[in-house]
């Protein structure tokens, strides 16, 4: 395999270095397949929008081989109000079995986090609940803002082919001393690799073309994969092992991306 998913990266202004090629805990992938990936290099574990035990099993499975410190373990939380927020954090914790969190991350927040909540995440930090702030938004434009906050360590934002708005709202307005940015939905919810709007002359993605798509990029420093199956993630990473795309496949990816956007755009 490429050294691409060995290679670890710095995320942002934190201290944590990650696999290139994260992992989404949504779909439903057994615990073996997380740890093959881990086994590949992948150390990134989002325990996401949903907590399903095939992840959970997994962190519990390498933490108990004594290596807890080669994981960034994600908890997310949707809730708006201090105490449930902590709540939810917590409950997380205990069925990983984990006394702290790499990183939490507030989940989906298209304005800004409301100082209450800020103010206690700070406060369970301090406690040792977790390590590194990060956010998960849909609004690019929120991020150069809250990058100046330096509780903040983190983004995870919408970035493929078709939705590539944040290479001129976002990236270029990232301050030097930048957070780390984490991709999702860089397959478009398939759409790139299945959409009917793909002419039939035109060579369709694999998911693993979008991964390398949005790592190419250098403001990604980790994109998150989703399998369903341990077939769908070995395909994945044997994919994305090939590396950074060279100018010809970065073309054809924004043609795609284009076919399937079906707007006119500026740039």
């Amino acid at each position: 395999m490429h050294d691409w998913l060995k290679e670890k990266v710095k995320l942002g202004r934190s201290d944590l270095f990650a696999g290139r090629l994260g992992l989404g805990s949504s779909y439903g992938a057994p615990a073996r397949a997380f740890e093959a990936a881990y086994a590949a290099g992948c150390n990134y574990f989002y325990w996401g929008a949903l907590r399903l035990p095939g992840m959970a099993k997994a962190i519990r499975n390498i933490v108990a081989r004594g290596e807890r410190d080669k994981l960034i373990v994600v908890v997310q939380v949707f809730r708006r109000r201090p105490t449930p927020m902590e709540k939810s954090l917590m409950r997380g914790l205990k069925r990983l079995g984990l006394d702290y969190a790499d990183v939490l991350l507030l989940g989906w927040y298209n304005k800004p986090p409301k100082p209450q909540i800020l103010n206690h995440a700070q406060k369970l930090r301090e406690q040792g609940a977790f390590h590194y702030l990060g956010l998960s938004t849909h609004n690019r434009s929120l991020i150069p803002q809250l990058a100046k906050d330096e509780r903040f360590d983190l983004f995870h934002i919408r970035y493929n082919a078709a939705n590539r708005g944040a290479e001129t709202d976002l990236f270029p307005h990232i301050p030097d001393d930048r957070p780390g940015i984490v991709a999702f939905n860089a397959t478009k919810r398939r759409a790139l690799m299945i959409s009917g709007r793909i002419p039939p002359h035109e060579k369709r993605p694999t998911a693993g073309d979008c991964y390398r798509f949005a790592l190419t990029n250098p403001s990604v420093d980790v994109v998150i994969t989703a399998p369903s199956n341990t077939r769908q993630l070995h395909e994945n990473l044997v994919e994305t092992a090939r590396g950074p795309m060279s100018r010809k496949e970065l073309e054809w990816m924004r043609r795609i991306g284009d076919y399937i956007y079906k707007k006119k755009r500026d740039y």
